[in-house]
């Protein structure tokens, strides 16, 4: 039987343990977004939508979709900073499962 160890040079052509990645990114950004929203919602449950100007039972019914786009846009507006502690964060986890993997009894380095 041969080892079944894995290359190294295999495993730093994925990704730098220490990058940031587009798919990081996106997912920091909607975990803002979302927490913009969670936190826009409870200042439009008190807005009434009778009256002249109002939109109803419609803008009652799709407000919520309404406060996730204004949380979305805010983000792409540059956002509150959470995005990018999430993404510091996700780093900082990865190089420490990486550094972990590495003192496992068994592991290549």
């Amino acid at each position: 039987m041969s080892d079944l160890a894995v290359s190294p040079s295999l495993l730093t052509s994925v990704a730098a343990p220490n990058a940031e990645t587009p798919r990081m990114r996106e997912t920091a950004e909607k975990f803002e977004a979302s927490f913009l929203s969670q936190m826009l919602k409870p200042m439009f449950e008190g807005i009434e939508t009778d009256g002249p100007f109002g939109g109803g039972e419609a803008e009652g019914t799709w407000r919520s979709f309404m406060i996730d786009e204004m949380a979305k846009q805010t983000v792409r507006a540059g956002g509150i900073g959470l995005a990018d502690t999430v993404v510091s964060e996700m780093i900082r986890m990865q190089a420490e499962q990486s550094r972990t993997a590495q003192t496992l009894p068994g592991a290549t380095a």
